[in-house]
């Protein structure tokens, strides 16, 4: 499943930018850039400068990327969520696109409604002997109270623009937008909550071997001020490295207005 979400994840985000989907098969994403996340991505500055001067047009980048463990061996960038490739696509939707207001395109001659939905990608991260990162996607529909998960899933066949069609309107939103964000809060909290945390124990495990053999280590020294120092320096840095933490900070996000049928 976080194979298909990831793949998914990247899917979506190049589309909304417009680049073209080569080919999207069993976790192997082509995809040909656009020059402007050809420029986003690619660290080409100086090619990009010569084209620019000489007034030509640029050959952007074809990307091959794989999320499919089982093909990760194939030419192409093997994305996971640590890999650098990823990480770099994070930070350009951090920096450039955190907060977005869209439309759902529908062709209609009769007048349509557009219901107010919050939408908040989020990156959780699971910190302690072993580290993973994780992205999930919740919608809050403003008006009914409403929230799905894998938001952006269920969003993936609707058409959608910065702008509104001819005859539709937008409902305004019975739901505000604090109260949205606390509500999002406690479903990802009961979502976390709600987990088996084997992990986190395993790292409390790790932790109070690894104390006892510092303490150990150090008992069997000299006894001075010295060595008590350097002790409980190495334990801080062991408590440090292996208490098991859940962090997460929103990705992007906004108010995406659709039908009520979408």
């Amino acid at each position: 499943m976080a194979i298909e979400n990831l793949n998914n994840f990247l899917h979506d985000y190049f589309q909304a930018h417009h680049c073209h989907i080569q080919n999207n098969k069993d976790g192997v994403l082509q995809v040909k850039l656009t020059e402007e996340i050809d420029k986003e991505l690619m660290n080409r500055p100086f090619y990009w400068h010569y084209i620019n001067k000489m007034g030509r047009q640029g050959d952007t980048t074809t990307l091959n990327l794989i999320t499919n463990p089982d093909k990760r061996d194939e030419k192409g960038d093997w994305i996971h969520f640590g890999s650098p490739r990823l990480q770099q696509i994070l930070r350009s939707l951090v920096v450039n696109e955190r907060y977005t207001r869209l439309f759902q395109s529908e062709q209609s001659t009769t007048k349509t409604a557009l219901y107010p939905w919050l939408v908040v990608n989020i990156k959780i991260s699971y910190q302690g002997k072993q580290n993973k990162d994780e992205i999930i996607s919740l919608g809050l529909h403003l008006i009914k109270g409403l929230m799905y998960k894998d938001m952006m899933d269920l969003l993936g066949n609707v058409t959608l623009k910065p702008s509104i069609d001819d005859y539709c309107y937008t409902i305004a939103p019975i739901i505000k937008m604090e109260s949205g964000f606390h509500r999002i809060e406690n479903v990802l909290n009961d979502y976390i909550n709600n987990q088996t945390h084997d992990w986190a124990d395993e790292s409390l495990q790790t932790l109070k071997d690894e104390i006892t053999l510092i303490e150990h280590f150090y008992t069997s020294s000299a006894d001075d001020e010295t060595n008590h120092e350097h002790m409980q320096r190495e334990i801080d840095d062991m408590k440090e490295r292996y208490t098991p933490k859940v962090t997460y900070k929103v990705i992007n996000g906004g108010i995406f207005y659709l039908t009520d049928n979408f």
